[in-house]
């Protein structure tokens, strides 16, 4: 059979689309195929329930690359951000609550009920996280040099690093502990307020299977000040439509520069013939023909389930094996008939405490305990919640006077301990994490219309994600950067020719940012140019 196409992506996720769209925008034929019948991966908007649309799995943005926006002009594309103000509210058991940001005045006065040294604290701390980022973005938009290559343009990209390291300063230091330390003594070291902290702390273990006090967390932290919303740099927000309004945009670019796009197309296998790719097989049976092949699942999936042994070296093999997808996140996504009425900040009509995300953890012990019981393979006892009402600012995602509200849960590890059955500990979890938000907001429980709970293991089975892990590999310092996927295969290139990677798996990792997807498509047109 002759070669149909000139790249064809596995996975219809925000990161594939983007090198879809970058590819066709060059001229290459392309096609993507989707597993499932809609796109957009884990960045996708699912109508649950007769009227309610829902984010799945990813929740909220601010990373996604300013230069996809713009250059793939996603706008036109009807990609539209709701910027979030405040940003969080956070309700505590004493009926005293906590509303930040992006408003400094409000987040200066806020703090300053808790601790006005901390008020002062607070400016200090970004600021520091600021410079850090302004180290670390470019980084996001490039690909990792090889610390074992001496090739000319290699060694200059390490020096250009190692100069931008050093006028850093003092600041060096900071950056070494916010890649590899712990989120705890951080903010113990900054602030005094066990509030704001545990507050910042759990943004700190966002999809991990790790308690802030555990080294790598910290490299979170400082996502909050990286990305941008509108132009607004350190702002979340909704977008209109639910997450699966990006993935649509940057589809409807990738068409509009010619790609094709299929869903319902589940790729069984990659075919490998003398090192070199040649295409996929469908579970169908049938075989499309590629001059060159980009997968945007992880690692695990791409390499030990879609091709054989056969067709990799065995140290390649192993690296793959040894990578961490430990996963200890729950996703519960709600229909509601009315908005929480919190004690500590009254009313269902929407206000501040509904438009940003709403943190249940009172304090850095009940984290760390929450912790305790997933390392034995217990869902905790008492759960952590952050939870999200996007409806609060779009309209479009339920029937009039009516509510979505999304619940990112910790822990609920992927392998339970003997003798506990799935099915029901994960009702059970969820009803645990029902009254706990009933305890904050006494008429919760009442206003649930439905349900949907997504355990690890369910993330796995529905999106593609080993283990459940929304960032395809934990983002630790031995999974970053030139070590991601794993080392030696950096470049968004594998063993075989023509073969690459083009999701999360790859540098720099998780999050709603397409820099994955950016980063590979320059290399593959650069291999297409040579």
């Amino acid at each position: 059979m002759s070669t149909t196409y000139d790249l064809l992506v596995i996975g219809g996720g925000h990161n594939g689309l983007v090198t879809a769209a970058y590819a066709a925008r060059a001229g290459l034929t392309v096609l993507v195929l989707e597993r499932r019948e809609v796109l957009g991966g884990a960045c996708v908007t699912e109508e649950l329930w007769p009227g309610y649309k829902v984010s799945t799995a990813a929740y909220v943005n601010s990373l996604l690359r300013p230069e996809i926006i713009r250059e793939l002009e996603l706008e036109r594309h009807g990609f539209e951000m709701l910027p979030r103000s405040p940003s969080s509210f956070t309700p505590f058991p004493d009926g005293r609550s906590l509303l930040l940001g992006p408003d400094k005045d409000l987040t200066r006065r806020e703090i300053a009920r808790f601790s006005r040294r901390d008020a002062e604290a607070l400016p200090q701390y970004e600021a520091m996280l600021e410079r850090v980022a302004d180290f670390l973005e470019p980084t996001l938009t490039m690909t990792p040099p090889n610390p074992w290559s001496f090739r000319p343009a290699n060694l200059l990209q390490l020096a250009r690093l190692g100069l931008a390291f050093v006028k850093l300063g003092t600041d060096g230091q900071k950056a070494i502990e916010i890649l590899t330390g712990a989120a705890t003594p951080i903010l113990d070291r900054w602030f005094e307020s066990e509030q704001l902290k545990v507050t910042l702390a759990t943004d700190a273990i966002i999809g991990a299977m790790a308690s802030p006090s555990m080294p790598g967390t910290a490299y979170v932290l400082f996502h909050h000040v990286m990305g941008e919303c509108n132009g607004v740099r350190g702002v979340w927000g909704y977008v209109r439509g639910g997450m699966g309004g990006i993935s649509n945009a940057i589809a409807s670019a990738a068409r509009e520069a010619g790609a094709e796009i299929r869903t319902s197309a589940e790729v069984a296998r990659i075919l490998v013939k003398n090192g070199s790719v040649q295409g996929v097989a469908l579970a169908d049976g049938s075989e499309i023909r590629a001059s060159r092949v980009a997968s945007g699942v992880d690692a695990n999936v791409t390499f030990l389930k879609l091709m054989s042994n056969g067709d990799l070296p065995a140290e390649f093999v192993q690296a793959v094996r040894n990578i961490d997808y430990a996963s200890a996140s729950c996703k519960i996504n709600i229909a509601l008939s009315e908005l929480p009425d919190f004690t500590a900040l009254p009313g269902t009509a929407p206000g501040p405490q509904h438009r940003g995300t709403i943190h249940i953890s009172p304090t850095m012990e009940y984290i760390e305990r929450a912790y305790d019981d997933a390392k034995y393979g217990r869902p905790s006892e008492h759960p952590i919640i952050e939870a999200t009402i996007p409806s609060a600012l779009d309209d479009t995602l339920a029937p009039p006077g009516k509510y979505v509200m999304s619940m990112f849960t910790q822990y609920f590890p992927y392998t339970l301990a003997p003798g506990l059955s799935l099915a029901e500990e994960k009702e059970k979890y969820a009803d645990r994490c029902f009254d706990l938000m009933n305890q904050y907001a006494p008429n919760f429980k009442r206003s649930v219309i439905a349900r949907q709970i997504l355990s690890p293991v369910d993330l796995e089975q529905r999106f593609g994600l080993t283990g459940g892990n929304i960032m395809q590999g934990v983002m630790t310092l031995s999974s970053l950067s030139f070590m991601r996927p794993v080392p030696g295969y950096a470049d968004y290139r594998t063993p075989v020719r023509n073969l690459y990677m083009c999701g999360a798996a790859t540098h720099p990792g998780g999050g709603v940012m397409g820099a994955c997807g950016y980063n590979a498509a320059r290399e593959i047109l650069r291999d297409v140019r040579r």
